[in-house]
């Protein structure tokens, strides 16, 4: 994919502010010179913005202060002036009901950051799962020039000398301990072995999924995405990536010219690839809908369904991200791709090089952790797009996380109205319910939850898991963490809360699973689904105002990307009219 760079010497948008002798600029200018700046820093160079996400009560960010002081260094090198800027940090471990409920928010905040404030590029520094698409999408809306460094993923956690990953283990101890097989003491012991160094999760979750999907689709620097928090490495990338985003903002190169319809379909294919995250589907929806990309949840089906899926690493695997960088990391998944005719070699990345060009001279280190297209987990990896009655608008699982024998599957359902009814009744010996049935959970979707948690992997009864059953099939609107596994069916869309299908889903209704035909069906005749339907009204809380009232009103379905209606689309870097 060709690009013209634009010309340099020209006048940027932070002179708007800063350029001049009059009253309004020197209001501007005089003011910042408080902390310091000479006079000759105003001259017109690049005024980037580092988007810090760090936050105490982010601990995947909780880095992301050091890490700024390093892209600092380098747009300083390069010419430029860093100005580092305090954004919204939307929290996974904290935030209740759920994070993903303010994704929405945070890229709204983020882009008037960005639009109204004299900056002519920025250095999204993220980590956490909600940070790196709220970032891009702030980004997508406004197109200022941008380049994504993500704080790394923490060092291998161990527990009796067994790879501990995070998420996974937390949700396999947790079962063990309903199972009998592990004792709360042992739990708590394990507790302080999950998490030993800085940075993201160490599994294939959400966090390290975005950060190898914000690789993919161009918008960070070759082998950003798996490099340990605390390695030397990830500084040296920070450093990289302020002098980069200095010629990119002299360039002109923008997040329109690298996010294309093609680089979603690479990253859509990579996504297969690393066996990454389910969450990844609305995000990128999301993200493409603020930069204009023709994307839909079709298109996850069509890009990914023939890749396997060949990083062998929790959950669907044995390693974690730790072994996955030193095998070579996301180049020689991306490399892997291309040699098999499955990534667009030509787009275009933030480096100015094309994708292919960044990649094809990488070497894979370690094939155990990297696997031969031959020796795959799973041919056709991906995400599966499921249709049917249940799920008209679309519905996902991840084939890789997913157990073989459930991927067709025929029982009777189970019906949870809603999260607080599945927890009042899941550990109840007299519930009526074996490893055939379907459990089904209702009213967690966008609207319902509200925000859409990651509650879709449901814990197995008590009575289930001393049989020694680990998985069974699992239907709802609402989201998984990517560190989780089972054979779950996700963002059943249209959501319970806005009236969809899955709403009038009954107790003893016999559902039909069938990956490979993309079936999702409710086995009852049309005529009773749709009198069903016509009776409905909505159980689900309805907020009397506030964001919660606003996200509620406005929010769309998972199968567009979950996003505020209002904000889809870009509305670009035009400076406003002055303050005073």
């Amino acid at each position: 994919m060709s690009f013209t760079p634009a010309p340099w010497p020209r006048r940027l948008r932070s002179q708007e502010w800063y350029e001049g002798t009059g009253r309004d600029t020197i209001y501007h200018r005089g003011w910042l010179k408080n902390q310091g700046y000479p006079h000759d820093l105003f001259d017109g160079r690049p005024i980037i913005g580092i988007m810090n996400t760090w936050s105490d009560l982010t601990p995947c960010n909780g880095h992301l202060r050091e890490l700024a002081e390093k892209v600092k260094a380098g747009i300083w090198e390069a010419g430029g002036f860093p100005v580092e800027v305090p954004v919204f940090s939307a929290s996974e471990s904290t935030f209740r009901p759920t994070a993903m409920m303010y994704r929405n928010l945070a890229a709204l905040s983020i882009e008037e950051q960005m639009r109204g404030q004299p900056i002519d590029g920025a250095v999204l520094l993220v980590g956490c799962d909600k940070t790196t698409p709220s970032l891009l999408m702030a980004a997508a809306s406004t197109d200022i020039p941008s380049i994504v460094v993500t704080g790394g993923p923490m060092l291998n956690g161990y527990f009796r000398g067994e790879r501990v990953g995070s998420g996974t283990h937390l949700w396999k101890f947790s079962e063990a301990v309903k199972a009998g097989e592990m004792t709360p003491e042992e739990f708590l012991e394990a507790e302080n072995s999950m998490s030993r160094s800085s940075g993201t999760c160490n599994t294939m979750g959400t966090a390290s999924t975005m950060a190898s999907m914000a690789e993919a689709l161009g918008m960070a620097l070759s082998g950003n995405a798996a490099i340990p928090a605390v390695d030397s490495r990830r500084r040296t990338m920070a450093q990289l990536s302020g002098r980069r985003i200095v010629q990119m903002v002299k360039d002109d190169l923008k997040p329109s010219d690298i996010m294309t319809k093609q680089a979603f379909e690479n990253a859509i294919r990579t996504n297969g690839a690393i066996g990454g995250s389910t969450n990844a589907v609305v995000h990128l929806l999301a993200i493409a809908g603020r930069v204009g990309a023709d994307i839909t949840l079709d298109d996850w089906d069509r890009c990914g369904r023939d890749v396997a899926t060949i990083v062998n690493l929790m959950p669907s695997g044995k390693y974690l991200m730790e072994e996955f960088f030193y095998a070579g990391g996301l180049p020689v998944v991306l490399k892997r791709l291309g040699e098999a005719g499955q990534l667009h070699r030509d787009a275009l990345t933030v480096s100015g090089a094309t994708i292919w060009d960044e990649v094809k001279d990488v070497t894979n280190w370690n094939e155990d952790v990297i696997l031969p297209l031959d020796k795959a987990l799973t041919q056709q990896g991906g995400i599966a797009v499921l249709k049917g009655n249940l799920a008209p608008n679309g519905a996902v699982l991840k084939p890789s996380a997913a157990s073989p024998h459930l991927m067709k599957h025929r029982g009777r359902a189970v019906v949870f109205e809603d999260i607080d009814d599945y927890k009042a009744r899941i550990n109840d010996d007299a519930l009526d319910i074996d490893e055939t049935c379907v459990m089904v959970l209702k009213n967690c979707g966008p609207k319902g939850y509200p925000g859409m948690a990651e509650v879709g992997n449901m814990g197995l009864p008590p009575k289930v898991l001393k049989k020694g059953i680990t998985d069974m099939v699992r239907v709802s609107d609402a989201r998984m963490s990517g560190t989780a596994y089972g054979t779950v069916v996700l963002h059943t869309s249209p959501e319970a809360a806005a009236g969809g299908p899955l709403a009038v889903v009954r107790t003893g209704d016999m559902i039909e699973l069938d990956v490979a035909a993309r079936r999702l069906h409710l086995d009852i005749s049309e005529a009773e689904l749709a009198t069903r339907l016509a009776n409905w009204t909505p159980t689900h809380d309805r907020p009397a105002g506030g964001y919660d009232w606003l996200h509620q009103q406005h929010v769309q379905g998972a199968d567009t990307g979950a996003d505020l209606d209002f904000l889809r689309g870009c509305r670009g870097r035009a400076v406003g009219k002055d303050s005073h």
